[in-house]
Formats: C-alpha cells, sequence, structure tokens
C-alpha cells in the first residue's frame, strides 16, 4: 500500500505566511514600518530598545511587542521607559514568535497613533529566522563576545535580515573579536546588510542608529499619540 506523507511543518508555515501578509497589509495601510529585533540570548537587545525608548520615546510613537519563553521580564524593563503600552507575548516554551501572536497583539494598538512598532522576539537565532511577522525588516543584533563566525553558524537569520546591530563595542578592547571580520562573514551572507555599531552600556555608536529610527518612523504630523499605561501579557494562542 502506498505511503502519504502529511508536511503539518509547511501547513504550519504557509498559514503564518498568510496571517503575515495581512498584518503586513495592515502596518502598511497605516503607514507604520515595523522591525523584528532577532538574536540570541545576552546580545543586548533589551538594553539597545530601553536606550531608544529612552532617546526618542518622546519624539516617536513607538508601539512595542516582545517576546519571552517563560517571563514578561524583557516587557516590564522597557515599560519603565515609555507611558505606552508594551506587550508581553509569553511562548511558554515556543522558541519564536508567530504571525498570529503578532496579529493578536496588534488589537490592543492604535496604529493611527503609531509611528513605529518594534518586535523583540524571543533570543534565538535559529527558529525565528524563517518565520515572517508582517515586519518592515528584521534587525540581527550580535556582539562582540560572540564570536566572528556567528553569521557562518547562522546564515538563515542573516540572509534573511535587512539590518545588523554589532553590539557591546565597549568590550572590543578586552576581548579577542576582529570586528572586520565579523562584517566580511556577515556580508558573505548577505551583500546587502547595513551595519550599526554600538554600545548600548555606554551610548557608544547609537546616534547613527537613532538618526535611522528617525528617518524611518513614520512622520509625526500624521500621528496623534495615544498614551496608554504599564506593560499587559498576551497569550501566546
Amino acid at each position: 500500500m502506498a505511503v502519504r506523507t502529511i508536511e503539518v511543518r509547511e501547513r504550519v508555515m504557509a498559514r503564518n505566511d498568510e496571517l503575515a501578509e495581512e498584518v503586513r497589509r495592515r502596518l502598511q495601510r497605516a503607514g507604520v514600518p515595523a522591525f523584528n529585533l532577532v538574536s540570541s540570548p545576552g546580545s543586548g537587545k533589551t538594553l539597545l530598545l530601553e536606550r531608544t525608548l529612552e532617546r526618542l520615546g518622546r519624539e516617536i510613537a513607538m508601539a512595542v511587542i516582545t517576546g519571552d519563553v517563560q517571563t514578561q521580564n524583557d516587557a516590564d524593563r522597557l515599560a519603565r521607559h515609555t507611558d505606552r503600552l508594551v506587550q508581553a507575548v509569553v511562548t511558554h516554551g515556543a522558541c519564536h514568535l508567530d504571525a498570529s501572536q503578532i496579529s493578536r497583539a496588534l488589537e490592543a494598538i492604535d496604529l493611527h497613533a503609531t509611528q513605529l512598532l518594534f518586535v523583540e522576539n524571543v533570543g534565538n537565532l535559529v527558529c525565528p529566522a524563517n518565520w515572517d511577522l508582517g515586519e518592515t525588516a528584521k534587525i540581527v543584533v550580535f556582539s562582540v563576545t560572540e564570536g566572528e563566525d556567528k553569521p557562518l553558524k547562522y546564515p538563515a537569520m542573516f540572509r534573511n535580515a535587512g539590518y545588523a546591530v554589532l553590539n557591546k563595542i565597549d568590550l572590543l578592547p578586552h576581548v579577542s573579536f576582529d570586528l572586520d571580520l565579523a562584517m566580511a562573514n556577515a556580508l558573505a551572507i548577505n551583500p546587502a546588510l547595513r551595519f550599526f555599531k554600538t554600545s548600548a552600556r555606554t551610548g557608544a555608536g547609537l546616534e547613527e542608529w537613532i538618526e535611522f529610527l528617525r528617518s524611518s518612523a513614520r512622520p509625526p504630523a500624521i500621528a496623534s499619540p495615544s498614551l496608554i499605561p504599564s506593560s499587559s501579557p498576551v497569550p501566546p494562542w
């Protein structure tokens, strides 16, 4: 008798891509750019977002959705730096966010009063690489403590990213990290990558990052920010 194989993963991914396109259309209709921040754990992307909210929170109406495996700690940290709603998606073990979670989170966001959306994905350079969330671009964050071969070990993530943030550059004098080699490895995977070299801890290199976000955000003339306090958990289903 013949055997029929049902590719469950392919069906799940196809459904995710459909939802991601719906999310993308909603964001495009509202004119809101969305950046999906992806990284391995400990790269400093939460601190980078904290510094971003500190610098631009009063200037640009930013919404934030965070993903974490077990806690909403990152959302609580970010909520201290903004009067707007920070939504926490607790995945309860899942290693990435998906488009259905972003779609549900958008229900609590007034997109007409939003100029820029950040999604802080679960800390993982494997699973989130191929999951489309409807974002404008993925931004991969990796630090000088992680090794120059990170792009070669996780090529899908760097191939699918539009931007790369090399973080913790304040540690360069103390680690054997070849910055030029790391960038060359990343460009070998994705020649179109644009780089930002930052230290979220000291603030070094943040000006270029901040100017990029200013130029990417929807113009303030079309948005009248709606302020909603605190952080709010979003169920993962």
